[in-house]
């Protein structure tokens, strides 16, 4: 079975929009990466064709221990890719997930193994994000909450953020939101007020969704 750079971008995706909650259906696939219908049907019958991916009656789409260990294994590789272009290059956080995007293809196994042995084995990217497969229901066994359900006064420490929307990553950026950041929740009405760093700025849900946190308390937010 040959494995191109196409199936790889659809198993990748797929274990991403899971990651992110979605329930995965040809329709997703679409959106998340910018292709028409057509091409995405004829994309899901190869990887069902080549046992990567099933299909449930419904259109929902899982992936198979063999599909998993593909997306799992570029995931690895894109988040390598991504510190080194931060801790070796300095390159802006909100950058680099362009970046390995176009790089993660092309980046051979030695090449990876000598990222591994500069950079050692952390389990998280810049943007927080552990290293591999993680879903909405893993981060919240371990005490995380989307930012949009936090509320009125309380503290809380950014641990990670949506990669894939350049735009975001940007205006989060500007307004001092990055993994590690502490914030005060000043008002959780339609939108939410936070504080950070004697900044004051408002974020609305849709944005807020996409920041995952953790409650601390108000000397740890002070620290």
């Amino acid at each position: 079975m040959r494995i191109t750079i196409s199936k790889e971008n659809y198993l990748k995706a797929i274990a991403e929009a899971d990651s992110e909650g979605e329930a995965v259906k040809a329709v997703t696939l679409s959106r998340w990466l910018g292709v028409s219908a057509p091409a995405v049907t004829m994309a899901i019958k190869r990887l069902r064709r080549d046992e990567l991916i099933a299909v449930a009656d419904d259109g929902l789409i899982t992936l198979t221990l063999a599909g998993r260990e593909i997306a799992t294994r570029l995931l690895n590789r894109h988040q390598l890719i991504e510190r080194m272009l931060t801790e070796i290059f300095d390159l802006e956080w909100y950058k680099v997930h362009d970046e390995a995007e176009q790089l993660e293809h092309a980046v051979s196994t030695d090449f990876e193994r000598k990222l591994i042995e500069k950079l050692g084995s952390s389990s998280v990217c810049p943007h927080g994000n552990v290293v591999g497969m993680d879903s909405a229901s893993d981060r919240r066994a371990r005490g995380l909450k989307p930012l949009d359900e936090a509320l009125t006064d309380e503290f809380l420490t950014v641990v990670s953020v949506f990669e894939r929307d350049r735009g975001l990553l940007e205006f989060l950026d500007g307004t001092g939101i990055r993994p590690g950041v502490r914030l005060q929740v000043l008002s959780s009405d339609e939108g939410f007020e936070l504080e950070t760093g004697g900044r004051q700025f408002r974020l609305d849900r849709p944005a807020a969704s996409k920041v995952w946190v953790k409650t601390t308390s108000p000397s740890q937010a002070s620290a």
